[in-house]
């Protein structure tokens, strides 16, 4: 029974020395005192249903019960197919990042392949269009409307609020580079060019694209001291985060537009993290950098958009 001993071994790390473990498990499972004991005592096995009930209670990660190192156990996130799954993946992940991040100290690392989605949680046009965009990919049968008739309930902008307040009291690294911005670019250009996407809201989301990246610029010339974003020309991004606190570390690995695997697991994270690690060390500081640096980067980014905004009005007559 290794494997029951060392999740045991765990528990009982977990409990102050003064309290029973016989009668701290006998309660979270809702079993009799002898019942407790006896798996206590190894003399019966926990099943698989006890086994998560006392590792989420306890809060222990099971690839603990994993002698192999190579394995993991991961959470995932929600499937989304419907407005309804949008708004509970939204409401479950403002919840999870919200218990991670209490801790002041918490800082998150975020490969920004994409531009985060932390910036959409405005209220603005952007909010509404990231919507449209994430429920056309994702669900096939979704009927096919236009963004200007696209509904969304109130409740999704309660929880993009939610997820905005944990991330700007959080200490955030973010890691950018010349083509974080272009898969929002596209998704503009793909739903104009497929008449889902008026002229004006097009030219409305470029320019809200715009305040996006001038806010980034201004975040880096102020004295708030738990932001920084590093650009790094040298390897692809792909919108990994991770949660460092002074408990654990949570990592999060994109497997879909939306969807992401969630693991704690001690060895992979730290790997993790030690790799942003290396990318900061080889990425340019632009909090830090002169004004020069900083204007390389963020006119670049806005001359793209601008190129963008072009190609769209060029497009004008082809659209009557």
């Amino acid at each position: 029974m290794k494997h029951q001993e060392s999740f045991l071994k765990a528990i009982r790390n977990k409990i102050p020395q003064s309290v029973s473990i016989i009668e701290e498990v006998a309660s979270v499972l809702e079993i009799s005192y002898d019942a407790s004991h006896r798996r206590i005592s190894q003399k019966s096995k926990f099943s698989i249903d006890e086994t998560v009930r006392l590792a989420d209670h306890f809060n222990i990660s099971l690839d603990k019960l994993f002698s192999k190192k190579e394995k993991v156990i991961v959470e995932k996130t929600i499937e989304i197919t419907t407005m309804k799954d949008m708004l509970e993946y939204f409401k479950s992940s403002a919840e999870q990042i919200e218990i991670l991040t209490k801790n002041p100290k918490t800082t998150l690392y975020y490969s920004a392949k994409d531009i985060p989605l932390f910036y959409f949680m405005e209220g603005t046009i952007l909010s509404k269009f990231k919507a449209f965009v994430w429920i056309n990919l994702l669900n096939n049968n979704q009927k096919k409307v236009s963004f200007e008739n696209f509904v969304i309930e109130e409740s999704f902008s309660e929880y993009m609020q939610k997820l905005k307040k944990v991330y700007e009291k959080t200490i955030v690294n973010e890691i950018w580079n010349d083509t974080t911005i272009n898969s929002s670019l596209q998704q503009i250009l793909y739903f104009y060019e497929a008449g889902l996407l008026s002229l004006n809201s097009a030219n409305a989301l470029c320019k809200d694209l715009k305040r996006i990246v001038n806010l980034i610029q201004e975040k880096c010339n102020n004295s708030q001291d738990n932001f920084s974003i590093y650009y790094n020309e040298l390897i692809l991004l792909n919108n990994n985060m991770l949660i460092v606190t002074d408990q654990k570390l949570t990592m999060f690995i994109p497997y879909t537009l939306l969807g992401y695997f969630i693991t704690d697991n001690e060895e992979s994270c730290k790997n993790v993290h030690q790799f942003f690690k290396q990318q900061i060390q080889n990425s340019i500081p632009l909090k830090k950098s002169g004004i020069k640096e900083q204007n390389l980067f963020f006119n670049r980014t806005i001359r793209k958009i601008e190129y963008y905004i072009e190609k769209i009005n060029s497009q004008v007559d082809l659209h009557f």
